[in-house]
């Protein structure tokens, strides 16, 4: 077997963010370095942050270095033809001890012409979510940049947002132009487009230890904003040792699968396959050759690999660009 046949995981790059907290160690097992750790990058090629191989053959090896190498066998060779040898999707874990800043992200073509950037459009998966928590996501009624801009600065904002009681398994797809906040006592699973880009709005009054706000940025947000209401939240089925459709965009496509058992999965070599473990445990069958993955493991299965078997009792989130 090639040294790239195998599934890969990475080391995560853990983030200290003024809103994070110790769950991403005490649910899913990361050796977090703080205790305001809010997010655990499991799968990235953004600039600065980009993901090393943790197991196997290519242990030691960059993200990028792989795509550089071996791009038809890790990406795909439709993945290939179409981001060249970028890897296109962000996968991570965060922690919400305190609510997020309220936020939102630009679409492509805004992103591409401020930022030279892809723009950012995510999903979330609540993988816990504490009594009383809550998803801040899009307005409650259409709504204008004057509304925005006077609720903004008298400080009244939340009154014309969306609060959804958050509650586990819940899907939010969030394209871009959604204002949006994870709020506090919640575990989410992101995906997204490879982008660093938020226009943070407002960020609750907060302070750091030398009573420095962080940066807003709410004139560059004004016309990134979609202001009419908009339906997020994503039902899906959950038949056991299948791929139910969660999100199916031009961005990727995010299937829930239970398992419970095992299922032989084929792919064409047009694009890799992500597996994210939300609960449980599950091994990965590659010509004979078994592979252990638990909750909290990310892995990515080259395009390369065409066919294999998925085993275990295990909560997955499986994802490719279609």
């Amino acid at each position: 077997m090639s040294t790239k046949h195998y599934p890969l995981v990475f080391t995560p790059i853990l983030q200290d963010r003024i809103w994070g907290g110790t769950k991403l160690r005490t649910d899913l097992g990361k050796d977090i370095p703080t205790e305001t750790t809010g997010e655990s990058w499991e799968l990235s090629a953004v600039e600065g942050n980009v993901s090393i191989v943790k197991n196997g053959a290519l242990a030691g090896t960059p993200l990028t270095d792989l795509l550089e190498q071996y791009p038809d066998d890790i990406l795909g060779t439709a993945v290939h033809a179409k981001f060249g040898k970028q890897f296109p999707l962000l996968f991570k874990f965060l922690d919400a001890r305190e609510d997020l800043s309220i936020q939102v992200h630009p679409n492509d073509e805004l992103a591409k012409k401020r930022h030279n950037s892809f723009g950012k459009t995510e999903m979330w998966y609540v993988m816990q979510a504490d009594p009383g928590s809550r998803i801040i996501v899009g307005f409650n009624h259409t709504s204008s940049p004057e509304e925005y801009v006077e609720k903004l600065e008298s400080k009244q904002l939340i009154d014309i947002l969306n609060q959804v009681p958050a509650e586990k398994g819940q899907v939010f797809f969030l394209e871009t132009g959604t204002i949006h906040a994870i709020g506090a006592g919640i575990v989410i699973a992101e995906i997204q487009q490879t982008s660093d880009i938020t226009y943070r709005i407002y960020d609750w009054d907060r302070v750091d230890a030398n009573g420095n706000g962080r940066q807003l940025h709410v004139e560059e947000a004004l016309d990134a904003m979609n202001y009419n209401e908009t339906d997020t939240q994503k039902h899906y089925t959950t038949q056991s040792n299948k791929s139910n459709t969660m999100v199916d965009c031009p961005y990727f496509t995010t299937n829930f699968l239970p398992l419970d058992g095992s299922t032989t999965v084929s792919r064409s070599g047009e694009s890799f396959t992500v597996y994210i473990c939300t609960d449980g445990e599950f091994t990965v069958d590659i010509e004979g050759e078994a592979y252990s993955f638990k909750k909290g493991d990310t892995i990515l299965v080259p395009a390369a690999v065409k066919a294999f078997t998925l085993a275990g009792n295990a909560t997955l989130l499986e994802i490719y660009i279609s």
